[in-house]
């Protein structure tokens, strides 16, 4: 395989850019093992005034991912966002006003590797979304188990992050008066595993559970496709059937996530590496769907808003594949 390396000569900007997205993967596959690592290293050492007063606020702050969360705009200012955001690029396209009176439940789609989109429009200050959705918080809503790390919740909190829990999500979309989304990558881990260059495969059939709480507190639901998600990194071929993605669901079930087995390019060359490729990523926000609160929602009244969202869902990609590069014949397809 020829390597080919980066110009000596490259712009300030973008090697920190560079940097920045070096450390969002870095922080995304090492930072809970470190930070795991740097609790044990204190049990083992015996730095007692340092575990004792953080295991016993951890004991007592065990709910707050449940409970909205603890962000930090501090955090969330950090200048390496910025650089972060500027190395795809990435963008959030408005198409309709949301009422700031109402809550909102954002269908994030499609997963993709590292959900990037997701992370650099609605966990930093440096995207639109205050000046596109003024008056409105976002909750990225992640896998409880990653709040059960020490350390590394904190981290997650402070971005805005917070548990995809039932109870949580209740939480977040029960403010008095409204201005809050939920935000959730509905495909989950199981999509990351279809999240290959130039194939829109979206878990969504089987995922009837937003829904429902959608109706029990008559959040308006709102599909969200994040244009270029699924370009920035290559994986490891791994067809349905095949002994390497058996492996990766049997991971699934029993860990509750799995991670594709991905590459793209390096940092000081462009032939392989963990770095995502820079390609623009264009987050597109569709047409609210106004839900109706219903306490006790039946079955056949979750099948018929599970449709209505599908068929906008597919309306928004149809309306706007064509500004992005996609070809034509290229079509969502839902499992």
């Amino acid at each position: 395989m020829k390597v080919e390396f980066a110009p000596l000569n490259v712009p300030l900007a973008r090697r920190l850019q560079t940097a920045a997205v070096l450390q969002w993967v870095l922080s995304f596959l090492l930072l809970a093992e470190v930070c795991i690592g740097v609790i044990v290293v204190w049990i083992i050492y015996n730095y007692w005034f340092l575990y004792v007063p953080y295991l016993t606020w951890l004991y007592f702050d065990w709910h707050t991912p449940e409970q909205g969360g603890r962000r930090s705009n501090w955090v969330r200012n950090w200048t390496v966002w910025r650089y972060f955001k500027d190395y795809f690029p990435i963008h959030l396209i408005k198409t309709q006003d949301l009422d700031p009176t109402h809550n909102y439940i954002f269908g994030f789609h499609p997963h993709g590797v590292l959900v990037a989109g997701a992370f650099g429009n609605f966990c930093t200050n440096y995207s639109d979304f205050k000046k596109l959705f003024p008056g409105f918080t976002a909750y990225l809503q992640m896998l409880p188990f990653c709040f059960g790390c020490p350390l590394f919740r904190e981290y997650l909190m402070s971005v805005g992050a917070v548990s995809v829990s039932k109870k949580s999500v209740s939480y977040v979309l029960s403010k008095e008066g409204g201005g809050n989304i939920s935000v959730i990558v509905l495909g989950g881990a199981e999509e990351s595993l279809e999240a290959h260059p130039g194939k829109f495969t979206l878990f969504i059939r089987q995922r009837k559970g937003f829904i429902k709480i959608a109706l029990t507190h008559g959040a308006y639901l709102v599909p969200v496709f994040s244009f270029g998600e699924n370009e920035l990194f290559k994986q490891v071929n791994n067809p349905e059937g095949s002994w390497l993605r058996t492996v990766q669901e049997k991971l699934q079930k029993i860990m509750g996530f799995t991670l594709p087995l991905f590459h793209a390019r390096g940092v000081f060359q462009y032939s392989f590496g963990l770095m995502p490729y820079r390609i623009p990523i264009h987050t597109v926000v569709g047409r609210p769907i106004p839900v109706h609160q219903t306490q006790h929602p039946t079955l056949e009244q979750i099948d018929e808003l599970h449709q209505t969202y599908m068929e906008e869902l597919r309306i928004l990609f149809e309306e706007h594949k064509g500004k992005y590069g996609i070809p034509e014949h290229k079509t969502l397809i839902f499992k």
